[in-house]
This record gives structure tokens, C-alpha cells and sequence, in this order.
């Protein structure tokens, strides 16, 4: 488990070293211009689109730990390939590469957790796995930022060249990890065709995917493209405030993550989830405050910025809910697809989001808000639905290690017993 969390943390950090500069690498460093820049953005959640399907099916068949390294080498290719391409179609090429290993990280990443975690012990693993990748990335923006200079291309060859270094890094680190053995599809009885047929046969699961698109386009989808754009445009924010706000979010992540996981695991997930909703459409409201009150800057600046913080504090009460949640739902041998199919919801909010918010920030200002205000609201709805759909111990795992007496006096056998 250690190996795998600094696998994680070694991703993110390579993550972080470049994709903040990506605009402005191809755009203008290399001078491929805004278009092909936004194309190069929107490769990234194709590639992740188009690849996640198969990878959950590949995680079932032969197990994470190959994938993984197969995503690694491509990713790292990817890196490679991008720091030294000056022409549009090898730029675009190699952002394909670098997403698609991208994207099959994270499913096969979370599924290691999951074959070297317990019940009871995952959700503080993937609280771990969620603060390492936000350190990463913030450690890792933060040194790229001081090793770019945008007149000279070579200083993002080196960029993206330590991004690759980073990933076979991590292939070194993983090969020498030597998890439990899970059971692969074949070897599962009544897995025998039709991972897929079954997930969307899971109603939980379907409500989950549901929740899960929600909850990320309305909040993830949002930072730097609709929210971003509204504070620029209604409140207005500086880029440097902006920055800031953006560092309140990691740091409010970093800082009330385990905190917030002593309280978050003796509670039920779906009215953590439902508290979530709640916390954010209080952020919204917040956000609100800043582009539409009349208040001073100094005040609309401080709201502004308390949005993110409060926006960090709801994914940190997340990060040990959703994907134990994901696994806990998943039938022997079908958390990779699982796993796969969550990831594959998350992408498609993450490229539905800024389309959408981006356009509806910059100029609706007011509907922007009210409608975000919403579907926060619609998260805590959702969350209440999917709870009554869920067992007593996948619902508050807690349950597991609790023991019940009888109405007699004799001790009766654990909960997770008679409801797995």
C-alpha cells in the first residue's frame, strides 16, 4: 500500500509539473495558435473516453498491476513526444498518448487500493490516495512554474521530460509491488461474459454514476473554466486572487483531510454525500455574493476565495466516501470494472462542465449561479435516493466492526455477516 501511494503521489506530481502550461505551450511557445490549443485540451478527454471502457475490461482479465504499467510507458511516450513536437498533428498525437495513459491510472491505481485495502480500512486508503495527489499536484505546479520560461522551448522540453521521468519512475516502484491476488473474470463464477450487462444491471451502481456526474460536473468541471470565469468577469478578480483561491482549495483539502475523516467514517456515506450537496450550494451562494452583492473588492475577493476553501472541505469529506463506495458496490473480480466506469462518468463531466459553465460564467452571471445553486442542491437529493438502494454496512462500513446484542444477552454476529 505504501508502493502504490507513492505511486500516486509521483503521478500527480508529474501531473502537476505540466499541465497548468499546456495552453500556453502549444498556443504560444510554440506558436500553433488558441485553436489548436483548445484542441489539445479536448484530445485529452477524448482519449480518456475512448480508453476507459476497454481498461476496466483489461483490469478484469489480467489484473491492474499490467495495465498500470502499460498506461505508464504510454503516458511517459506521451510526455516525451510532446516536449519535442512543433507541428500541430504530432502536438495533438502525443496529447492522445499522454491522456489515454492518463485515464487508465486512475482505475487501475484505485484498484490496486481496493486488493490490498479491507472494508475497514479503505476509505482512510483512498483518503490517503486523494491527499497525496492534491500534494503532488500543488508541489508540482509549484516547481514547474519556476522552471518554465516562456521564450525559450527547451525549458518545457524540460518539463515534460521530467513529467516522463517521473512516470517511469513510477513504473520502477510498481513492478516490484506484489498485491493479493484478486479474482480475474474467468476465474469468478457467473462473471463469464458481460461485465458491462451486470454493472448497468446494478441499480446502485446506476444511481451512484448518476451522483457521481452530478457531483463532478457541478463542482470539478467548474474551477477553471465557468466559476473562474465568473469571478473574472462578475466579481472582478484578479488572476493573482484567482491563484489564491485556487491555492485555498489544496490547502483546505491538505489541511482537513484526516480530520474530516474520523468524522466521516462513523457516519452513513449517503448523508455524507447529502452534506456535501449542502456544503456547496452554500458555496455557490457565497460565489454569489461576490459577482452579484455590493459589497467592497476586498469583500467580494474573501467570498470569493471562501467558495474554493468550501469547495476543498466537501472533497475532502468525498474522497473516503465515493470510491470505497464504488468498490464496496462491485460484485468478486469486477472492481476494475467498476473502477473503470466511474472514471469513465468523472471524464465525461469533466468535458461536459467547461463547455457548458464556461460560456454560461463569463455572461449569465446570475443564472450561472442560481443553476450551479441547484444542482448542488440536486446532490443531496440524489445522495438520499441512492441510500435507501444500499445495504446497512455498504452504507456506513463502521457497521462491520460493530458488534449487537440480542434482545436475549447473546452476542449476535457482526452486521456486514448477514448483509454481504
Amino acid at each position: 500500500m505504501r508502493r502504490i501511494h507513492v505511486g500516486n503521489a509521483l503521478s500527480a506530481f508529474g501531473l502537476g509539473f505540466t499541465v497548468p502550461y499546456l495552453y500556453v505551450y502549444v498556443a504560444q511557445v510554440r506558436g500553433l495558435g488558441s485553436v489548436t490549443a483548445g484542441l489539445v485540451l479536448a484530445v485529452f478527454a477524448v482519449a480518456a473516453l475512448i480508453v476507459l471502457p476497454f481498461a476496466g475490461r483489461a483490469i478484469v482479465r489480467r489484473g491492474p498491476l499490467p495495465v498500470l504499467l502499460v498506461a505508464l510507458v504510454t503516458a511517459a511516450l506521451g510526455a516525451l513526444s510532446l516536449g519535442l513536437s512543433a507541428s500541430a498533428a504530432t502536438v495533438l498525437l502525443s496529447a492522445a498518448a499522454l491522456g489515454a495513459g492518463q485515464a487508465v491510472m486512475q482505475p487501475a491505481l484505485a484498484t490496486m487500493i481496493v486488493d490490498c485495502s479491507t472494508a475497514e480500512t479503505r476509505s482512510r486508503a483512498f483518503a490517503m490516495q486523494f491527499f497525496l495527489q492534491n500534494l503532488g499536484l500543488g508541489v508540482g505546479g509549484l516547481i514547474g512554474g519556476h522552471l518554465v520560461d516562456t521564450t525559450s522551448a527547451s525549458s518545457f522540453t524540460l518539463l515534460f521530460a521530467i513529467e516522463a521521468a517521473m512516470f517511469l519512475l513510477l513504473v520502477a516502484v510498481m513492478v516490484t509491488v506484489r498485491t493479493p491476488r484478486s479474482p480475474l473474470m474467468e476465474e469468478a463464477p457467473g462473471q463469464s461474459g458481460g461485465g458491462w450487462k451486470q454493472l448497468l444491471g446494478n441499480r446502485a451502481m446506476v444511481q451512484l454514476c448518476v451522483l457521481g456526474f452530478v457531483l463532478f460536473f457541478a463542482c470539478y468541471g467548474q474551477f477553471e473554466s465557468g466559476l473562474s470565469a465568473y469571478g473574472v468577469e462578475a466579481a472582478g478578480i484578479t488572476t493573482s486572487a484567482l491563484g489564491t483561491a485556487l491555492a485555498a482549495n489544496t490547502l483546505m483539502i491538505v489541511v482537513a483531510q484526516f480530520a474530516v475523516l474520523r468524522f466521516v467514517e462513523r457516519r452513513k456515506r449517503s448523508r455524507v454525500i447529502a452534506a456535501v450537496g449542502l456544503i456547496w450550494a452554500v458555496a455557490w451562494a457565497v460565489a454569489g455574493y461576490a459577482g452579484l452583492g455590493h459589497g467592497s473588492q476586498t469583500m467580494a475577493t474573501a467570498a470569493f476565495i471562501s467558495t474554493y476553501a468550501l469547495f476543498g472541505l466537501g472533497e475532502a469529506m468525498l474522497s473516503p466516501t465515493l470510491a470505497p463506495l464504488v468498490a464496496d458496490l462491485a460484485p468478486t473480480g469486477l472492481a476494475g470494472q467498476y473502477n473503470s466506469a466511474f472514471a469513465l462518468v468523472k471524464q465525461l463531466a469533466l468535458a461536459i462542465g467547461p463547455a457548458v459553465g464556461g460560456p454560461l460564467g463569463a455572461s449569465l452571471h446570475a443564472p450561472y449561479i442560481v443553476a450551479f445553486l441547484l444542482f448542488s442542491l440536486g446532490i443531496t437529493v440524489l445522495a438520499v435516493r441512492l441510500g435507501r438502494q444500499l445495504t446497512d454496512v455498504q452504507n456506513q462500513p463502521s457497521l462491520a466492526r460493530s458488534r449487537v446484542v440480542t434482545q436475549s444477552g447473546a452476542p449476535a454476529d457482526t452486521v456486514a455477516a448477514g448483509r454481504a
